[in-house]
Formats: structure tokens, C-alpha cells, sequence
């Protein structure tokens, strides 16, 4: 006999009847009142590299876009590189292939990401152009085609201040936070200069300020520690508060915008695992309190894409492989939705508040799930489980029985 835990899941999830867009969306109704309040909607995910969790995002944003009216994809990507991406899906400028592989990171380079570049194409073509999907990338890193842009304009129009650029801050087109560590920040008072100086001799020129300002929080990434006494002054945690920040002004730029945003689980959280960084999902959560919505994307076996152990500085670029793995044991959040027997589900976890005392429990204590990110250990990642409370962290769970690897596109 199931529990009651299980029975309660099994009772209020909605399963499935398929992962790719473009099928009827009668089975994602029960969903809409949960997330027509929100403003903002984060799609995670477990893994940077499984093909279902890109499938399932590509159907929810279709769903959001054409029946909740979301008018923004941001994703945990180069906000430095996301224009090229925004010019294919809104004006068809460029070529869809080559914007996404802009963006700098692997894991978005795949066939299941460039169908959902497509799909805003083809849904914004003939639309006005006040009803067109927007796509903007929240990430400061990655920042080349910033780098490359203010080059550009300062050899035009102040040639006396382009050969610094590069000598001071050219190694933020490629650095990993915290990989130039620098009590001193160097970096960052560079950058931060460079910001004042275009603001002032350029204030017409808001593209080139939106890029300088780009710069000065990647060199704060890329100057702070990885790790510290103080979890909230690490790469890390500036990240977060970096990409929460953008999202917050693309709402305060177009106020009627509704944002659906696509990123890892890890960064949609709404409280930090354990005493860890605090995740864009908390700064978010804070500020849009209910209007933001953290749905969770878990999976039960099979594989997913990652690359084997960490970057090394100067290093060449690990390849991304496959990499297999078995269900998760019976005390992880993935065994009890896979115990609802529902298949592929979704399940809002703010309709618990009258759940059963057993079921409030449960979600308001400490358990594990699986989470990875573009690197995982060379031999034991299959052994990695992170702490959770699942109703702290996330307003909403999904669940896909079988993850395979995303599908590269060529490099």
C-alpha cells in the first residue's frame, strides 16, 4: 500500500501525455492557475545536459508564451552574446546556428535549444512588433561580443582609449568566475572606470553602456574567490545576484513583460542549499514574492551530457560525454515521484498548504536530489546527491522518467 506521501502525489499530479511542443495542451491546463499569477516562471533543471528537460521547457514556454502571454525567454546565458539571438528570433537577422553558438556555453549548443530558437521565429514572424518573444541571456559571462563592441566604438571615437581595452580587461571574454582571484580587484576598478568614461562621453550610446556595465560585473566574477568563509562574497554568489539583477531590469524596463527563465535548478532555488550561496531564486523570490514561480526539473535513470572534471586555467576544453546512471535510492525526492506512478508528471507544491500533515512534513524537511552541472567528478558523479527542502526551494516540481544526453550540434 502506498503511503501517504505517495498517495497525495499520485492524487494531485499532472502526468504527461508528452514532452515535445507543438502536442494539444490540454494536459498542462490544471497548471494555468498556478502560473497566470506569476511574472516570472523559472524552467530548471537537474542537468545541463538532458535532452527531455530541453523538450519539456521548449513545450512549457510554448504554452506560456501562447496561452499566459510571456513575452520574455531569458536564459543563464552570455548576456553579452544574447542580442545576435535576439535579433534571429525577433527581425530574423543572422543565422539561428551561429547566435546560439554564441552564447558561449556547450551546454545551449545542442538541437533541442536551436528548435526553441527556431519555434520563436516562426512564432514571431508577421507578428507587430510589440507582440514578439524577446530572448536576452542573464549571464555576465562570457562577454567577448561585449569586449569586441566597446573595441569597436572606442577605436572609433576615442582611439587614444582602445589599446587599453584589451591589455586591462580582454581575459573576461573567456575567464571562469573566480579563476583570476584578486583581493585587490584590479580588474573591477578598471571596469568600473571604463563604465563612468562611456556613460559620460557617450551618453546617447546605451548599447555600449549596457556592454561596459557587462564587463565590470564579469571582472567581479572573475576577481572573487570560489570559495570563502562567507559563502554570500563568492563568485558564485555574485553570479547569482548578477543574473537576478538583470532579470529585474528587463521587468523594469518593459513593466507589462512577463519572463519565463530558463536555468539550473540550482540558480532557480529560492533558499540555498544548506548555508551555501544565496541562488537567483532567492533574490528574485524576495523581491517578487509570489509573482515568481520555482518549478524544478528532476529525472528518474539513464544519462545526460556533462564534461568529466573541473577547467583548468589555460587548459584545453573538456569534451562533453555521456553519462550513464541508475535510479535514484528510495530517500531522494526523484524516488517518491517516480513512486506516484504517474510517469512524467508536473506537481504544484503550493496546493500542499491543506495537504496532510504527513505530506507538509515532508516537503517542509530535509531530503536529497540529484543535481549536476556542466562538469560533474571523472568516476563518482553518479554518487552525488545535494541536500533539500523541496517546498522551501521550489513553488512546483516536474519529473521525467528518462533522461538521455542532449544532441550537440556540430562544433
Amino acid at each position: 500500500m502506498p503511503d501517504e506521501v505517495t498517495g497525495w502525489l499520485a492524487e494531485h499530479a499532472v502526468p504527461l501525455r508528452g514532452l515535445v511542443a507543438g502536442a494539444p495542451s490540454d494536459d498542462l491546463q490544471p497548471l494555468k492557475g498556478a502560473l497566470s499569477r506569476a511574472r516570472i516562471v523559472g524552467l530548471g533543471e537537474s542537468t545541463h545536459g538532458t535532452r527531455e528537460f530541453f523538450q519539456l521547457k521548449h513545450r512549457l514556454l510554448e504554452f506560456l508564451v501562447t496561452e499566459l502571454g510571456f513575452s520574455v525567454l531569458a536564459m543563464e546565458a552570455s548576456a553579452s552574446a544574447a542580442p545576435a539571438v535576439d535579433a534571429y528570433v525577433r527581425h530574423g537577422v543572422g543565422d539561428a546556428e551561429t547566435a546560439l553558438r554564441g552564447l558561449g556555453f556547450w551546454t545551449w549548443r545542442t538541437y533541442e535549444v536551436l528548435a526553441v530558437i527556431e519555434w520563436l521565429r516562426a512564432y514571431n514572424r508577421g507578428r507587430p512588433e510589440g507582440e514578439k518573444v524577446r530572448f536576452a541571456g542573464v549571464d555576465p559571462q562570457k562577454c567577448g561580443a561585449s569586449v569586441s563592441a566597446l573595441e569597436t566604438l572606442l577605436r572609433e571615437r576615442a582611439p587614444d582609449r582602445a589599446d587599453g581595452l584589451r591589455t586591462a580587461l580582454g581575459v573576461l571574454a573567456q575567464a571562469h568566475p573566480g579563476q583570476h582571484p584578486d583581493p585587490r580587484q584590479r580588474m573591477v576598478r578598471d571596469a568600473e572606470e571604463l563604465v563612468t568614461f562611456v556613460q559620460n562621453r557617450f551618453p546617447e550610446a546605451e548599447e555600449a553602456v549596457r556592454h561596459a556595465r557587462i564587463l565590470a560585473r564579469a571582472a567581479d566574477l572573475v576577481t572573487r574567490d570560489r570559495v570563502h568563509d562567507d559563502p554570500q562574497r563568492t563568485a558564485g554568489a555574485a553570479r547569482d545576484r548578477y543574473m537576478a539583477e538583470a532579470v529585474t531590469e528587463l521587468l523594469a524596463a518593459e513593466p507589462s513583460a512577463k519572463v519565463a527563465l530558463w536555468a539550473h535548478n540550482g540558480h532557480l532555488a529560492k533558499s540555498p542549499y544548506e548555508n551555501g550561496p544565496l541562488p537567483m531564486g532567492h533574490h528574485l523570490a524576495k523581491r517578487y514574492e509570489d509573482a515568481y514561480y520555482a518549478l524544478g526539473l528532476l529525472f528518474g535513470k539513464g544519462s545526460f551530457r556533462a564534461c568529466r572534471g573541473r577547467p583548468r586555467a589555460g587548459a584545453r576544453a573538456r569534451r562533453p560525454v555521456g553519462n550513464r546512471i541508475g535510479m535514484a535510492d528510495a530517500t531522494t525526492v526523484e524516488a517518491r515521484l517516480a513512486a506516484a506512478g504517474c510517469g512524467d508528471l508536473v506537481i504544484d507544491l503550493r496546493s500542499a498548504a491543506d495537504a496532510p500533515d504527513a505530506v507538509r512534513q515532508w516537503l517542509h524537511e530535509p531530503s536529497t536530489l540529484r543535481s549536476f552541472g556542466a562538469y560533474v567528478p571523472r568516476w563518482l558523479y553518479h554518487l552525488h546527491r545535494s541536500p533539500t527542502v523541496p517546498a522551501r526551494e521550489y513553488d512546483g516540481l516536474a519529473y521525467v522518467g528518462t533522461s538521455t544526453a542532449s544532441r550537440l550540434l556540430p562544433p
